[in-house]
């Protein structure tokens, strides 16, 4: 008897689903909790598992298809049972008897003897290699420099096995000079364009982004921090810290704690707006933004007010583990009343980052410059200074609000003290 495969329940708000791709085909055999197929919805990806042993029988949804919550993607049948196997032909039912059936094979005649073989030719000098077909592919390394260099790879001199053109053979190509370089024609690069149809996350990632900028009176305000004393921290106790909790010490949690005792302080950027009322939140879920291959996706970090550092930085450890293999949960990526960015860690200097709606505020950290820092007594320094950008949802932060929440952030940083004592 078959099991049905089903797309499960996706979570509130999503009630369908592209396949994205197939981990088994028909005929494969299915273990208990095999991953059998990978949706794609607008917020993350799902890999359903088998709940049944045996083997796949069918698949209904290829790739690419669209499926409802509940709809069938495939079969699985009794072990051993792969594809149907192909019926005999009706109209033939001798066709398993041949030697009562067919008649007897005719004779063949004789076959003429073979011609005596020729005479071998002179050996080739032992330099020479046999040569392979003009149109042998070459290896992916070996055509990477041809290519390069515009090559013609037949004007190369090869010593590979069976006349193969290795890469330390074009090597030594391009080091005998230029006179030695006997270029091809023009190189085949390939479709100028390609057209490439847009994830179904890409496609929601798009709406998000651009529905904040549609209906969020947006605005950016900058500030710098000098990173002297958080630096000083981890130098100092990094490796205890990670030797006690299992877990590096980053600098994230630093800013998480910075944020949620400024939020405490200025609400307004931890509220949202919801029809004609305001909504001020008193948790404190911070969404943490993750740049996976399929795009960004910003899991959430919950009641952080109550977490240690080093609760927040295994969870968010373990929230970018799970979006970089895909495997976030609808419940990762609910809720959150504020996030943080962090372009630095790809080079950005300076941005303005987009609000995450409906949120009415997210913090941008940048990459940390080594900069000449004027002290109060007039001295110039070099200090390490990290810019800090704040976009808020001016509709319910003021200015007055959104200055002092980063200078708040800013004061945190450059004396983590403060939040010890609550200052």
């Amino acid at each position: 008897m078959s099991s049905e495969i089903k797309v499960p329940a996706l979570g509130e708000s999503v009630s369908e689903a592209t396949v994205a791709k197939w981990f088994k085909k028909v005929g494969d055999a299915v273990a208990v909790d095999d991953p059998l197929v990978e949706l794609e919805t607008d917020k993350v990806t799902v890999e359903v598992r088998a709940d049944t042993a045996g083997t796949l029988g069918e698949i209904v949804a290829d790739t690419g298809a669209e499926v409802a919550v509940g709809a069938v993607l495939g079969l699985i049948g009794a072990a051993g049972a792969g594809a149907p196997a192909k019926k005999p032909d009706a109209a033939k039912p001798d066709a398993a008897k041949p030697d009562a059936a067919k008649p007897a094979p005719k004779a063949e005649p004789a076959k003429a003897a073979p011609p005596p073989p020729p005479k071998p030719a002179s050996p080739a000098p032992a330099a020479a290699q046999p040569s392979l077909p003009a149109d042998y592919p070459l290896a992916p390394a070996v055509r990477r420099l041809v290519d390069e260099h515009g090559f013609d790879p037949k004007k190369i001199p090869a010593s590979g096995k069976s006349g193969r053109l290795t890469k330390a053979d074009v090597l030594v190509y391009i080091a005998s000079g230029p006179d030695r370089a006997v270029k091809a024609g023009p190189v085949d690069r390939g479709p100028r364009e390609e057209r490439v149809e847009m994830t179904r996350l890409r496609k929601r990632i798009a709406e998000r982004l651009k529905e904040a900028q549609n209906t969020a009176a947006m605005l950016t305000t900058f500030n710098e921090a000098d990173m002297s004393a958080v630096m000083a921290l981890r130098t100092k106790f990094k490796d205890a810290f990670e030797k006690k909790h299992g877990v590096k010490m980053g600098f994230m949690s630093f800013f998480v704690k910075a944020c949620v005792a400024a939020l405490q302080e200025l609400p307004a950027l931890n509220a949202e707006i919801q029809g004609d009322e305001l909504v001020y939140k008193n948790y404190y879920d911070v969404g943490v933004a993750v740049g996976t291959p399929q795009g960004l996706v910003v899991p959430v970090v919950r009641d952080c007010d109550a977490k240690s550092y080093a609760e927040i930085e295994a969870e968010i450890s373990g929230l970018g583990r799970k979006a970089r293999e895909g495997k976030l949960t609808i419940e990762d990526m609910t809720g959150g009343g504020f996030t943080i960015t962090n372009g630095g860690i790809y080079g950005s200097m300076l941005s303005t980052p987009i609000l995450n709606a409906p949120q009415s505020g997210i913090l941008g950290m940048h990459n940390i410059k080594q900069r000449a820092v004027v002290l109060d007594d007039g001295s110039i320094v070099s200090r390490p200074i990290m810019y800090l950008a704040l976009s808020y949802d001016h509709r319910i932060v003021d200015g007055r609000e959104a200055v002092t929440f980063l200078v708040r952030v800013k004061e945190a940083i450059e004396d983590p003290s403060r939040l010890l004592i609550e200052t």
